[in-house]
């Protein structure tokens, strides 16, 4: 695998150690720009440590990679002013409004202020929450909380998108629509990296990387995976692929 200008996000022999405890072993992908990119496993793989090392957070503990052009040992900061970050708990204030999440989160992404009026408006149109602008975040439903924090992700108009497990907690329309808003930033150019559990949204992702325990156990497109694991041809979606890796039977 070798890196080139269309990649988003490009890692080589990514290693993670905790003290004797390897959290993401030597794993090594590419995130095509523009393209909507699933990241799966179960609870404890070393799904949400990569994306904290991919988004400058944390730092590997060896290995190679680059995210938006930026080098994740030497260029956390770049990275961090490069992308937007939604992690799978809600990180807003709930004793501030949606509104007044939206003004910090200008400031903490050093938007110009000349913009801040127009990105409030567009962030608060594009949630669907200027009825609720003034009210205070924790008195609003899971799935209303989680727009806004997509929003706030958004704020800066990042080049890569992360999403771990965006919609964990919300019900199946509210999925459905939050799937949709994806959908279509990924066609106005963005670069989307999601982590799920819900093998239905995962078929929305253009390919994926399955790891489980640290180690990649497969990658491609969903199709190609389920060719690949049931070649036989009999009738299987990713939902079998997940419980055939994860159980180790297909080890």
């Amino acid at each position: 695998m070798t890196t080139s200008g269309s990649d988003a996000v490009y890692v080589k022999d990514l290693e993670k150690r905790f003290g004797r405890f390897v959290a993401v072993d030597r794993i090594s992908f590419s995130v095509k720009k523009g393209e909507i990119f699933g990241f799966l496993g179960p609870n404890g793989a070393g799904k949400s440590t990569t994306i904290r090392m991919l988004c400058g957070i944390i730092t590997p503990t060896s290995g190679y990679g680059r995210v938006a052009g930026h080098d994740i040992f030497s260029e956390a900061e770049e990275i961090k002013h490069s992308i937007g970050y939604m992690s799978q708990r809600f990180s807003l204030y709930e004793d501030m409004t949606p509104f007044e999440n939206i003004r910090f989160y200008l400031g903490a992404y050093n938007v110009p202020s000349v913009q801040w009026k127009g990105r409030v408006e567009w962030v608060l149109d594009m949630t669907q929450l200027q009825d609720v602008r003034d009210r205070i975040t924790r008195e609003l439903p899971p799935g209303w909380r989680q727009r806004l924090a997509l929003g706030c992700a958004l704020l800066h108009r990042p080049e890569i998108l992360f999403l771990d497990e965006p919609t964990s907690g919300v019900d199946p329309i509210t999925r459905r629509h939050f799937w949709e808003f994806i959908d279509h930033l990924a066609q106005e150019g963005m670069t989307v990296f999601v982590t799920t559990h819900y093998m239905d949204e995962a078929s929305n992702c253009e390919r994926i990387v399955m790891i489980n325990e640290g180690k990649i156990v497969a990658r491609g497109s969903p199709l190609e995976i389920i060719r690949e694991i049931f070649p036989d041809g009999r009738e299987a979606d990713l939902n079998d692929v997940f419980i055939e890796l994860m159980s180790g039977r297909n080890s």
